[in-house]
């Protein structure tokens, strides 16, 4: 394990090494996590790419794109997951701050066959 000592400055922001940035992959974002006494910065992952590609080209394909025409309707649709989510996240953080919308477990998943 490497260990290097940074300082905070007054507005509480630090700087990230640059052989741990790089090293790591970082781009503009950072996921803070409190944990065990301490933080963790690791590099938010490219979340474009991830687990709704398949989705997105089946989708493309099924309208008929190809080519560079599907290569780059699919970045687009890309670029949309991310900020959808967000949006999602914080409509069910605001849900459950207010109390409405409460579903018990059998409400929510079906009730449970005994």
């Amino acid at each position: 394990m490497e260990r290097k000592i940074i300082s905070v400055s007054v507005k509480r922001q630090v700087t990230i090494p640059q052989k741990y940035f790089e090293a790591l992959g970082f781009n503009n974002e950072a996921e803070c996590i409190l944990q065990n006494g301490g933080i963790l910065l690791r590099p938010v992952r490219d979340t474009n790419s991830g687990e709704f590609s398949e989705q997105i080209l089946a989708d493309l394909i099924s309208q008929g794109f190809s080519g560079q025409e599907l290569l780059e309707r699919f970045k687009e649709q890309s670029k949309k997951v991310r900020p959808a989510i967000k949006k999602l996240i914080a409509e069910a953080d605001a849900l459950a701050k207010s109390g409405e919308g409460k579903l018990s477990l059998d409400e929510m998943f079906g009730a449970e066959d005994r």
